[in-house]
């Protein structure tokens, strides 16, 4: 199933800046054939459900092999079965 979603990852307990931590989550994602596109508060993806929690798995590994115990996920996604419809496209939908 095709769907758009925001995917959200805050490791916990790593001290009050995340940084290093997005930035090995930045890594996996762009290395991935997902497209992508980073905001403040996470992170849009749009491509097959079971690809982007795969992908979130993946990140999740990273994050436990550089030490971080507790890891705080959201994942909201949206889809529709009568067109297909891209991130771009919902965007020009109301502009």
């Amino acid at each position: 199933m095709k769907v758009v979603a925001d995917l959200c990852i805050v490791p916990m307990g790593v001290g009050p800046s995340v940084s290093p931590y997005v930035r090995e989550i930045k890594a996996i994602i762009d290395a991935s054939d997902l497209e992508a596109e980073m905001h403040p508060n996470g992170t849009n993806i749009e491509g097959e459900l079971s690809d982007i929690c795969r992908l979130a798995e993946q990140c999740e590994a990273r994050l436990a092999e550089l030490g971080v115990q507790r890891v705080f996920f959201t994942l909201i996604f949206s889809s529709r079965r009568d067109k297909a419809q891209s991130m771009a496209d919902k965007l020009k939908a109301v502009s």
